[in-house]
């Protein structure tokens, strides 16, 4: 596959739609793919005009392709190719990104970085959540001991033997 990203200079040539096959002139770049390279997949992006466009390669010669929910399916490779609305690099625009045939966003590896870094955050933030509820729980229990001890002391100031209530009962 072949990515091209349009230039307004070069849009002809890059679309194939400036053919001068003079004997003296060398093949343009969408000549060398398609009947030199014979590439399979042709795709061209314009960041002027965010028109994404691809090309497949069919009985030697780029017939176009079709979107399939805004992306080119390629199930050869199990990916698809689309837009996709965000920032990258602090630019926020019509980015080209790689998607799973089903359409889900494939991360870039940063952003697959930032996500695991979150989750490990997030998994601390539990686990310290988990220790703090642990503590408060066994301040609890020592507390509610301590009453169970003061009260079965009175009882016995008061004559009555706390070990044989349950005998009472």
């Amino acid at each position: 596959m072949v990515v091209e990203l349009l230039s307004p200079g070069t849009e002809d040539e890059d679309l194939g739609t400036r053919r001068e096959s003079a004997a003296d002139k060398p093949p343009s770049k969408w000549e060398v793919y398609e009947r030199i390279l014979r590439i399979p997949y042709y795709i061209v992006f314009s960041r002027y005009t965010n028109e994404l466009r691809a090309f497949q390669l069919v009985g030697g010669h780029y017939e176009p392709m079709n979107l399939t929910d805004g992306c080119l399916l390629m199930p050869e490779i199990n990916l698809s190719l689309g837009l996709w609305q965000g920032s990258f690099r602090d630019i926020e625009r019509l980015w080209l990104r790689w998607f799973t045939l089903e359409g889900e966003l494939i991360p870039a590896p940063t952003e697959s970085a930032v996500a695991a870094t979150q989750r490990a955050i997030i998994a601390e933030q539990e686990a310290t959540e988990a220790k703090q509820e642990a503590t408060e729980a066994k301040q609890e229990a020592a507390q509610a001991k301590r009453k169970a001890e003061q009260l079965a002391e009175r009882l016995r100031q008061l004559g009555v033997n706390p070990d044989e209530l349950d005998e009472l009962l």
